[in-house]
C-alpha cells in the first residue's frame, strides 16, 4: 500500500490551498476598502473563486471517500491520531461552510454572484439586510477561525518533518512518491 496520496489529492491540495490563500488574503483587504468600482469587481472575484473552491470541495471530498489516504505514520497514535483525523475534517468543514456563509450573505444584501460573470447562481434566500450584516460578521469569524486551524495544520505539518523527521509532509509534497 502507498504511503503517499495520489496525484490528483495533491494537485487538488495545493490547488484549493493557493486558492484559499488568495480568497482569504483578498477578502480581508477588500473588506475595508470604500465602495467604488474596484471594490464592486474585487468582490466579483472573490465570489467567483470561493464558487469554485465549494465546486472543487465535492470534487475532493468524493476523491477522498472512494480513495482512502495513505495511513497515517506510526507515530501517530492516541489522541494525536485524534486530533490529526479531527483537524482534517474541520477544514474540509470549514471548505463547505465559508463559502455557503459568503453565498447566503450575498443573497440577503441582495447581490446575486454570476459565476465567472456568466452562470447565475439562485439565491439561498430573500433579501434581509439585518440578516445580510450578520451573515457578514458570521462569515469573517468563520475566515479567521479557518486561517488559525490552517496555522495550525501547517505547523503540524512542520513539526513532522523537522521534528520527528516522519514523512508526514512529504507524502502531500509534489513529486513525491513511495520510489
Amino acid at each position: 500500500m502507498s504511503t503517499h496520496y495520489t496525484p490528483l489529492a495533491k494537485s487538488l491540495h495545493w490547488l484549493m490551498a493557493l486558492m484559499v490563500f488568495g480568497l482569504l488574503g483578498l477578502g480581508f483587504y477588500m473588506s475595508d476598502l470604500p465602495l467604488s468600482p474596484e471594490k464592486l469587481q474585487l468582490y466579483s472575484w472573490h465570489k467567483w473563486a470561493g464558487v469554485t473552491v465549494f465546486v472543487l470541495v465535492w470534487l475532493r471530498l468524493a476523491w477522498r471517500i472512494t480513495h482512502r489516504p495513505p495511513p497515517m505514520s506510526a507515530s501517530l497514535y492516541g489522541a494525536v491520531r485524534l486530533a490529526a483525523i479531527a483537524g482534517h475534517w474541520m477544514l474540509y468543514v470549514f471548505m463547505v461552510i465559508i463559502p455557503l456563509s459568503g453565498w447566503l450573505m450575498s443573497s440577503a444584501k441582495g447581490f446575486q454572484t454570476v459565476w465567472f460573470g456568466v452562470l447565475p447562481i439562485p439565491d439561498l434566500i430573500g433579501k434581509d439586510k439585518a440578516l445580510g450584516r450578520s451573515l457578514a460578521e458570521l462569515h469573517s469569524a468563520l475566515n479567521v477561525g479557518f486561517l488559525l486551524l490552517i496555522v495550525v495544520h501547517a505547523l503540524a505539518a512542520f513539526m513532522h518533518h523537522f521534528v520527528h523527521k516522519d514523512d508526514t509532509l512529504r507524502r502531500m509534497l509534489p513529486g513525491t512518491s513511495d520510489k
